[in-house]
């Protein structure tokens, strides 16, 4: 069952969903609309391998962090951005990240990311660019995610090594 903004409001008043900082005009008929922060992370082009089963992997020359109040999303790139909400979903909710069709008309686009019950932090997202350079400010309502109902309570909870994220969360390594 897909939560409406009535489910919504509700959950985050009685403290089981939170969102922080929460403004109500982030709630939408279905979901809630996340901003983006001003923290991105360019994939590097690299000749170099990245082993992600390395225990010390250096990721920074794959990677190029910067933080800024506008950001300019250079053509045909990946990037990986965050959220400005930090989000404790509750073991009886999941949901699922979509970009906001604006976005999407103008050629941005995501992979298909969902947020386990249990999760808390900052959402990381990864953007995939369109063919010409496209402006984003900070706090600009990016991201739109539909909270569902799960048919009974996660029995394990997401307890992963991004839990609690803060900003921008590169890959960690090793993956086992």
């Amino acid at each position: 069952m897909i939560l409406s903004d009535f489910d919504l409001i509700n959950y985050i008043r009685s403290g089981r969903l939170v969102v922080e900082p929460f403004s109500e005009d982030i709630v939408r008929e279905n979901g809630l609309d996340l901003r983006i922060d001003g923290e991105v992370c360019m994939l590097n082009d690299s000749s170099a391998v990245l082993n992600p089963y390395a225990v010390a992997t250096d990721l920074s020359s794959f990677y190029r962090c910067f933080k800024a109040e506008e950001m300019i999303f250079e053509p045909r790139r990946i990037y990986l951005a965050a959220t400005m909400e930090y989000v404790k979903v509750p073991p009886e909710l999941m949901a699922f990240v979509e970009l906001r069709s604006t976005f999407a008309r103008m050629g941005l686009s995501i992979p298909p990311t969902i947020i386990d019950g249990g999760f808390e932090g900052q959402i990381t997202i990864e953007i995939h660019t369109s063919t010409f350079p496209i402006k984003i400010r900070k706090g600009t309502r990016f991201l739109h995610v539909v909270f569902s109902k799960v048919s009974t309570p996660i029995q394990r909870p997401y307890s992963g090594k991004y839990q609690g994220q803060r900003g921008v969360k590169l890959p960690q390594l090793p993956v086992t």
